[in-house]
């Protein structure tokens, strides 16, 4: 149960919700225990009041309240509960955190996609006002992004609305998670960010149905549609991006072999943030096709990638891209080694191999099913990838495969976290 509290009254070890919106706060979640008196000076300086803070999910050295703050009396757990029932309290406590998780998760998307909206509705207009928005949704990716700890790469249930948002923010997402796992500096993110987000700005240009490569074009459609590269530059201009950015939207079909439009350059000639770029936009391309028949699922995506288009992307980036989404990326339909079948639903950026699953049991309910993390079950793996196609019926209801794949990011927990829970709901 959560209570409310004078901003001045905070203490390490207190768990606090910030009711604010995802880009008005620099915390990577919205939800937090606090950890250190910077944290508490950081929260004060966003002008609240007071926020609310869960006494049951805090760990304070001192249970009691800070002086002079009034908060109300927390509901104690019954006195003779029995080990029945302690497990029971700790699952449904579990499953709560999970569907918050989710939730807070599926709002930043929905946030960033209203943010990156706004950025492509100013651009014909007020293409500076683009650029600051782009910039600030960037920024408030990074400020989540760039802090201590790994990255989960994580499955929504939803999307941002239409195709163009959710592609522009799945290509900056997993982009961005790429150039954070190379390390690269916090103004080459927000340059890398920037290009991620605006790489099809000029699609904006050319007929709706341009939009899209298809094999029947003619020669004229072919050559409109390729020439969304040169407007779009022609629109990063007018919004006064940086250079490196430009050369993001200017190289994002390039390819390393030189095969790639409109220059044909090498993989030596191509900007470090255009190689990511072009390589992540391939992927979601192939994942989420204009047409939905034509859609890979995301493991035969990364075998297309690897096995018959190796030459066309930078080796090094291609290689930490399939280490980093692991051999089976979130929205894969999987068969485990015990003959269940499963739905990654998120990947350890660091520890890819061991993925966080749903897994149909007929037993529960979908929404009451908590997500099988297969780096604490040893005995379990992956046989297989799936075609959804290939499910039981059963499975395939219960699993619900996305016909899109829309991609975020949250903080992974730690391994003590993960066995800590683990231990808990099976006690």
């Amino acid at each position: 149960m959560s209570q409310t509290i004078a901003v001045q009254d905070l203490r390490v070890g207190m768990y606090v919700h910030l009711d604010l919106g995802w880009m008005s706060h620099p915390f990577p979640l919205s939800s937090f225990r606090i950890s250190s008196p910077e944290q508490i000076a950081t929260i004060r300086s966003l002008g609240l009041q007071r926020l609310r803070w869960a006494p049951e999910r805090s760990a304070l050295d001192d249970e009691r309240p800070a002086e002079g703050s009034r908060v109300e009396a927390t509901p104690s757990v019954a006195p003779f509960e029995t080990a029945e029932q302690r497990a029971a309290r700790r699952r449904r406590e579990a499953l709560a955190a999970q569907r918050a998780a989710a939730q807070q998760c599926e709002r930043q998307y929905i946030e960033a996609g209203r943010a990156w909206r706004d950025a492509m509705d100013a651009v014909p207009q007020r293409p500076e006002q683009a650029r600051v928005t782009t910039e600030s949704l960037t920024g408030a990716l990074l400020d989540k992004m760039l802090v201590d700890g790994e990255m989960c790469i994580r499955l929504l249930s939803t999307g941002a609305g239409d195709r163009a948002t959710a592609h522009a923010l799945n290509v900056a997402v997993i982009s961005l998670l790429l150039g954070r796992a190379f390390g690269l500096a916090r103004d080459e993110m927000l340059d890398l960010g920037v290009g991620a987000l605006l790489h099809d700005v000029g699609k904006i240009d050319i007929p709706d149905r341009l939009h899209h490569l298809d094999d029947g074009f003619t020669s004229a459609e072919l050559n409109a549609y390729r020439d969304h590269v040169a407007r779009g530059v022609a629109q990063g201009r007018r919004m006064t991006l940086t250079p490196a950015a430009l050369l993001v939207l200017a190289q994002h079909h390039e390819h390393a072999d030189g095969s790639g439009f409109p220059m044909r350059l090498t993989v030596e000639r191509m900007a470090t943030g255009a190689r990511i770029v072009s390589l992540v936009n391939r992927y979601d391309n192939l994942c989420n096709p204009a047409l939905l028949a034509r859609a890979l699922t995301p493991h035969e995506a990364l075998s297309i990638l690897f096995a018959q288009s190796r030459t066309k992307y930078d080796p090094a980036i291609l290689n930490a891209f399939i280490k980093m989404m692991g051999v089976y990326p979130a929205g894969s339909v999987v068969q485990l080694s015990d003959e269940r079948y499963a739905m990654v639903v998120s990947v350890n950026s660091s520890r890819p191999l061991r993925p966080r699953l749903l897994v149909h049991d007929a037993r529960i309910a979908r929404d009451e099913a908590l997500f099988l993390d297969l780096e604490t079950e040893p005995e379990v793996g992956i046989r297989r990838s799936l075609s959804p196609a290939k499910l039981p019926r059963e499975a395939l209801e219960y699993l619900a495969p996305r016909h899109r794949l829309t991609y975020f990011f949250e903080p992974a927990p730690t391994r003590a976290e993960v066995e800590a829970l683990d231990e808990e709901i099976g006690a």
